[in-house]
């Protein structure tokens, strides 16, 4: 099955990131296809390189950036949520990409569902 996530919460503000991270982890893993994650609103926290959990905590940042190096999955920022929240390509973590929000109609069209994560 063809999958396309959208990310609407921030990696430290609210659970949705991480389900999201380990619904897209375990699909991966069950052989289905993740087409693309899209972030949204709070979830553009999700690319910034600069936030630095503490030590006893899950980097969902990094994690994020290792599932798109591992799989090959499509992660982008959308760009204006991004620059709102001062999210510019300089502090954009590795694996991932700012683009429009014609990504995540594009996802919608192509994917067979497609789950959200986040209010």
């Amino acid at each position: 099955m063809k999958l396309g996530i959208l990310v609407n919460e921030g990696p430290f503000t609210h659970q949705a990131s991480d389900t999201a991270y380990h619904f897209a982890k375990a699909a991966l893993e069950k052989g289905h296809e993740i087409l693309r994650v899209f972030f949204y609103y709070d979830g553009v926290n999700n690319a910034n390189k600069l936030s630095k959990p503490q030590s006893d905590d899950r980097d969902l940042v990094k994690l994020w950036g290792a599932l798109a190096e591992e799989h090959g999955v499509d992660l982008v920022v959308c760009v204006a949520a991004a620059l709102r929240r001062g999210i510019k390509d300089e502090i954009l973590a590795e694996g991932f990409r700012i683009s429009g929000l014609g990504q995540l109609i594009e996802l919608g069209m192509a994917a067979d569902r497609t789950i959200v994560f986040g209010d």
